[in-house]
């Protein structure tokens, strides 16, 4: 469905299109929540807001692990990225490896206890920030933005 405003002009150039607007906003706005959430989760709990989305995705995975492929395409990174974000989190004791008796090239990703412990209680910094931030929008207007982000999120 195309909006009249957002066709393109000039030799297929999109001026000040609402859809380029929406996009740029949100870029800006992503930046600035993980700024916050980077502050906040690092200068109470020691973590940064990628390592809080990593351990919550493990947290809420079956058995509260992941194989790492699976992880890198839930957070939208890559496969060395994950394995470079897994490493500090291992090393403090977050998250372990686990490998596959039937397969050798397969590697899990599981959170342990003082990791799930920790993702719980960070989770109460993001949901403050996160309020302070949006104040208190009406309930159709996050699940009509949930909508086009989860849109954006599963475009390849």
């Amino acid at each position: 469905m195309t909006d009249q405003n957002d066709l393109p002009t000039d030799a297929g150039t999109p001026l000040d299109s609402p859809t380029s607007e929406f996009c740029l906003r949100m870029a800006r706005a992503w930046a600035a929540l993980s700024r916050r959430l980077d502050s906040s989760l690092g200068s109470l709990h020691g973590i940064s807001f990628v390592d809080y989305q990593l351990l919550l995705s493990l947290q809420r995975a079956p058995g509260g692990r992941l194989r790492r492929v699976d992880l890198a395409e839930a957070l939208g990174l890559t496969a060395s990225g994950v394995t470079r974000s897994l490493l500090p989190l291992e090393k403090i004791g977050l998250v372990d490896r686990q490998s596959d008796p039937r397969d050798a090239r397969v590697g899990y990703a599981i959170i342990t206890p003082t990791g799930s412990e920790l993702v719980t209680n960070a989770s109460v910094v993001v949901h403050n920030v996160s309020r302070m931030l949006l104040g208190a929008p009406s309930r159709a207007q996050i699940e009509a933005s949930s909508a086009l982000l989860a849109q954006l999120g599963s475009s390849k």
